[in-house]
């Protein structure tokens, strides 16, 4: 039977394929596809792993003192026929030969089909058996989990890229960190519905950067949608189709062609500079998840990189923080894919909806405020050797092209002299060490609080450029969490505090003479391209697939005449029915 879901739209676009559901029980496991050779080897490890469960069992029944109760024996044979049984064993067997999950997704993904199983039963009794068998495969989980412990996840079982499933598939979670999205983004799942979520959560943001069809804040999707149903993500309207018709799915697929036929047509304004009618240059930069991400950011007609956000190197590492070689291997990276253009870093930018690693989800949730915590520079500062790791890293990577380093969510002219302070340490310790001068790196700032936007002129002698970080510039100012879909309709960039607060960063930092661009949402946002053009902004930084259309806008605008009706949006009280009344949206 056919049914919709409906969610906030942040990623456009049509997908059609199969639901994988990720995380849709009550254990929370690693989900990765392992390479066609290591089928066998992940086949072994689950049979291995439930072969030792059973064994146990077996010894704690035998092992009852004479007083237990009967009960319990009766149960332990209850949790050993579930660990041998065939469609329980058997079934997870499945999803490793044929989908290629590794054992802890494949055992997660049968509890959950065989759990809906459960719950179809009439009878009460029966229907209780669902909690033995959600024992019963914790306990196989950590019979594995004891076997992989000192495993490099992230070295030993990467995503391949190479996925081979007959169907396209789609990702169906209560929520994906946006760490174990990025494992997924070479290709394996062509879209994805979540539970939770907002229009620039980080997990969002990663969506668009992958230029995926994506709806969050679907509230139930992954209790209603199933292992492999057949599902349509409409990522322009914020709809799942569940089962859909023969007629719906033609007509999606006509608007799946009409799409790519656009793409190939916006590919033609890849590499034509961004010039305005009137002759006025803007800069078209790209935010980066991940060092390859370079090359793919070039190809999109980037004229460097405007945010290289680092915490995806620092992320699910099971808490061990990657080396200063390993830092700065990563930087080398994404600037020999740039071939001399610039590459701005920003300093690790952890906290709020973005832990370090699955360990510290929990405490993640125990924060009444993770956005307002131990986050982004906060941390760094909290973490001296870890902050000049990654300095001296950017400053050794500026040898191979031009470096920026950017530093996020400072909010005290303190914060900002700490981290001169511990430069001048790193660049003191190199003219000790090493024979030849370091070579210079920009600095500069995000603003994203509104207290920056609010003694910016404080700041800006000590920088050489600035960036805004619209959303959480937006978060802040309007006290709004950005990934909680049940206030998300108040999350509002055409708030008046919002653009005034933006107007006014940009006006200082071109009177400074100082460079300022717009990395956050915004900037790849075709409703505010003429509006921030308006406003004097010269520097536009978005995730890659965004470039070719705010070009084609910016091709079209005037800027002249632009920075009149932005005058007129801030002065209205409702600049959204201003802007479009000027024609800008």
């Amino acid at each position: 039977m056919s049914f919709q879901v409906f969610g906030i739209a942040v990623s456009q676009g049509v997908a059609i394929g199969r639901a994988v559901l990720v995380g849709a029980g009550r254990v929370d496991v690693a989900h990765y596809f392992v390479d066609p050779v290591q089928v066998a080897a992940e086949v072994q490890r689950c049979q291995s792993a439930c072969a030792r469960v059973a064994d146990e069992l077996v010894t704690l029944r035998d092992e009852l003192p004479s007083d237990a109760p009967p009960e319990l024996a009766a149960l332990l044979d209850v949790h050993l026929m579930l660990v041998r049984d065939e469609a329980f064993v058997g079934g997870a067997m499945q999803w490793i030969v044929e989908r290629r999950y590794n054992a802890e997704w494949a055992l997660a993904a049968q509890m959950e089909t065989l759990g809906r199983q459960f719950d179809d039963m009439e009878d009460e009794y029966l229907r209780e058996r669902k909690s033995d068998l959600e024992q019963v495969v914790e306990r196989i989980l950590t019979a594995l989990n004891r076997e992989a412990q000192g495993v490099d996840f992230e070295a030993g079982h990467a995503a391949p890229r190479d996925f081979a499933g007959d169907d396209p598939l789609l990702l169906v979670a209560a929520d994906i960190a946006p760490a174990d999205l990025i494992g997924f983004r070479k290709g394996v799942f062509q879209g994805f519905i979540t539970d939770i979520g907002g229009r620039t959560s980080h997990t969002a943001i990663v969506a668009r950067s992958m230029n995926i069809p994506a709806v969050v804040g679907a509230r139930e999707a992954s209790r209603l949608i199933r292992q492999d149903d057949w599902v349509i993500i409409d990522g322009d309207a914020g709809i799942a189709i569940v089962d859909p018709s023969p007629i719906v799915l033609d007509e999606y697929r006509f608007r799946q062609r009409q799409a790519d036929l656009e793409r190939e047509r916006l590919s033609l304004w890849r590499h034509r500079p961004a010039v305005t009618l009137d002759g006025q240059v803007i800069e078209m930069l790209a935010n980066i998840e991940l060092p390859d991400d370079a090359e793919a950011a070039v190809a999109s007609g980037a004229e460097g990189v405007g945010l290289f956000r680092t915490e995806f190197l620092f992320m699910n590492r099971g808490g061990k923080l990657p080396s200063e070689e390993e830092q700065y291997q990563a930087y080398r990276r994404a600037l020999e894919h740039l071939q001399g253009r610039p590459l701005t870093i920003r300093t690790v930018d952890v906290g709020a909806d973005k832990p370090l690693d699955r360990a510290a989800d929990a405490r993640h949730d125990n924060i009444l405020n993770p956005a307002l915590g131990l986050r982004a520079i906060r941390w760094s500062l909290s973490e001296p050797l870890m902050l000049r790791q990654q300095l001296r890293a950017v400053h050794r990577a500026a040898a191979h092209g031009p470096v920026k380093l950017l530093i996020p969510m400072v909010a005290h002219l303190p914060e900002l002299l700490a981290v001169r302070a511990a430069l001048d340490q790193v660049r003191a310790q190199w003219s000790i060490e090493l024979d030849g001068p370091w070579h210079p790196v920009e600095l500069g700032i995000m603003v994203e609080i509104p207290a920056t936007a609010l003694i910016l002129e404080r700041m800006l002698p000590h920088v050489d450029f600035v960036s805004i970080g619209t959303n959480d510039l937006i978060q802040y100012t309007l006290a709004i969490d950005r990934a909680d879909e049940s206030v998300a309709h108040l999350y509002d960039p055409w708030h008046p505090a919002v653009l005034h607060l933006i107007g006014r960063v940009i006006q200082q930092a071109r009177a400074a003479g100082k460079s300022v661009s717009v990395c956050g949402e915004m900037a790849g946002d075709l409703s505010f391209t003429e509006l921030l053009v308006g406003l004097g902004l010269r520097s536009f930084s978005m995730n890659p697939p965004q470039i070719t259309r705010v070009k084609q806008r910016i091709l079209r605008a005037d800027a002249t005449k632009l920075a009149q009706a932005a005058l007129e949006v801030l002065g209205s009280d409702n600049p959204h029915d201003k802007a479009r009344q000027l024609r800008l949206l």
